[in-house]
C-alpha cells in the first residue's frame, strides 16, 4: 500500500480501478444501464466535475497559497517556484480549464439545454437552464482569461519566453490581476452551477 501511494501514477490508476469497480456495483444495483443519453450525460458530468476540481483547485492554490506567500520566500528559493512548481501547476491549470469547458458543453448538449443556456433564456428556457447558462458564460470567460491572458503573461513572467525585466514585471502583474478576476468570478460561477441543479 505504501509503494502504491508513493507513486502518483499508481495512485491515479488505483483510483480509476476503484471507480470502475464502484461503477460496476452501481450498474448491478440499478438492474443495468444502457449506453444511452443518460449514461453519457453521467459520464461526461463526472469528467466535468473532475476537471473542474483540478481547475478551480489550482486557481485557488495560486490565489490563496502561492501569490500571498511569495513575498515570504527567500530570494534564493524563489527560482524553485518559478522554474519548477509554477510551470507544472500552470500546465494542469490551463488544460483542466479547457477540459472543464468542453465537458460542460457536452453535458449541456446531451441534456438538451445548451441552446437555452447559451442564450440565457432569450430564445425561451426555464430558470434552470438560464441559471446554469450564467455559470457557463462565467466559466467560458474564465477559461478565456486562462488561455488568452494569464498563460501568455505567465510565460513572460516565468522566463519561458524571452522578455525584458520590465515586461516580466508587467506580465506578472497582469497575470495576477486576471487570476484574481477569475477567483472573483469562480464564486458566482460555482453558485450558478450548484443552484441550477435544484431548480425546476
Amino acid at each position: 500500500m505504501v509503494s502504491l501511494l508513493q507513486s502518483l501514477q499508481k495512485t491515479i490508476i488505483a483510483g480509476i480501478i476503484l471507480a470502475i469497480i464502484l461503477f460496476g456495483i452501481m450498474i448491478m444495483l440499478s438492474g443495468g444501464w444502457y449506453l444511452d443519453t443518460y449514461f453519457w450525460s453521467a459520464f461526461f458530468r463526472y469528467l466535468h466535475v473532475l476537471s473542474g476540481i483540478m481547475w478551480i483547485g489550482l486557481l485557488w492554490y495560486f490565489n490563496f497559497v502561492q501569490i500571498p506567500n511569495m513575498p515570504n520566500i527567500p530570494d534564493d528559493q524563489k527560482p524553485a517556484i518559478g522554474k519548477v512548481i509554477a510551470p507544472a501547476a500552470l500546465f494542469w491549470f490551463r488544460w483542466a480549464a479547457l477540459a472543464t469547458i468542453i465537458t460542460g458543453l457536452i453535458v449541456a448538449y446531451l441534456n438538451g439545454y445548451i441552446h437555452h443556456a447559451m442564450t440565457l433564456g432569450l430564445m425561451g428556457g426555464d430558470p434552470r437552464s438560464i441559471t446554469i447558462g450564467i455559470g457557463m458564460w462565467l466559466g467560458i470567460i474564465m477559461a478565456y482569461n486562462v488561455w488568452m491572458v494569464i498563460w501568455p503573461n505567465q510565460k513572460k513572467a516565468l522566463g519561458i519566453i524571452d522578455a525584458s525585466k520590465e515586461e516580466k514585471a508587467k506580465s506578472a502583474k497582469t497575470a495576477m490581476l486576471f487570476s484574481r478576476t477569475n477567483t472573483l468570478l469562480s464564486i458566482p460561477m460555482l453558485l450558478s452551477m450548484v443552484t441550477a441543479q435544484n431548480l425546476y
